[in-house]
């Protein structure tokens, strides 16, 4: 069986940018999700900043939260920087989480 969207961005929100407390997902750094008839996962998403250091760690995370559900073959992460991610962008839990932190938006 192949994992519906919304199954694939549930199993992305344990993957975190380490340097803020919110999950890829309702930071809004995934722009987008298409999965094929043979399991084949593509996720476009950014990162909050071009020189991110810890780009292969999210995409490593990412691609391990996805491989673990049931039909996915395979997982490519593409990082995109058009649009530029800005706060705008987050979800309002996101938001909630970060004001929860300290952090303003």
């Amino acid at each position: 069986m192949i994992p519906s969207d919304n199954q694939i961005l549930e199993s992305l929100k344990v993957v975190r940018d380490p340097e803020i407390p919110v999950n890829i997902v309702d930071l809004g750094l995934v722009y987008g999700v298409e999965i094929n008839e043979e399991g084949v996962v593509d996720i476009e998403m950014t990162l909050t900043s071009v020189g991110c250091p810890v780009q292969d760690m999210i995409r490593s995370d990412a691609e391990m939260a996805v491989m673990r559900l049931e039909g996915v073959t395979q997982v490519n992460v593409d990082f995109v920087w058009t649009p530029p991610w800005s706060t705008d962008k987050m979800t309002e839990d996101g938001k909630r989480q970060m004001r929860m932190f300290g952090f303003s938006v």
